[in-house]
């Protein structure tokens, strides 16, 4: 049983270090939104490629403001924040009733 309380541990860590790293992704995203990047570099293809698939469907689901201003990346960085603070800690608390 032990094998399973320290699997469970171990992607619960990693499942964390996961979410953080898309939020990190999703601010990079959302800073070059603030300047005109070059289309063609490499770290902004990257970067559309891995956010667009999550922030399309907010973005179509999500009123444009008059403003212009786009709020999904905002409302996909409260989503991990909340799987950061609720999925991971529970699953550190399965893992301890192994």
């Amino acid at each position: 049983m032990f094998i399973l309380k320290y699997f469970i541990i171990a992607l619960a860590e990693v499942i964390d270090i996961v979410l953080l790293s898309y939020m990190i992704i999703i601010f990079a995203r959302a800073a070059i939104s603030w300047v005109n990047p070059d289309p063609y570099n490499q770290i902004v293809v990257f970067l559309y490629r891995v956010t667009d698939p999550v922030l399309r469907p907010i973005r179509r689901k999500l009123p444009m403001s008059n403003a212009g201003i786009d709020f999904s990346p905002f409302i996909v960085i409260l989503a991990i924040i909340f799987l950061r603070l609720f999925l991971v800690p529970t699953m550190q608390h399965l893992a301890q009733l192994f």
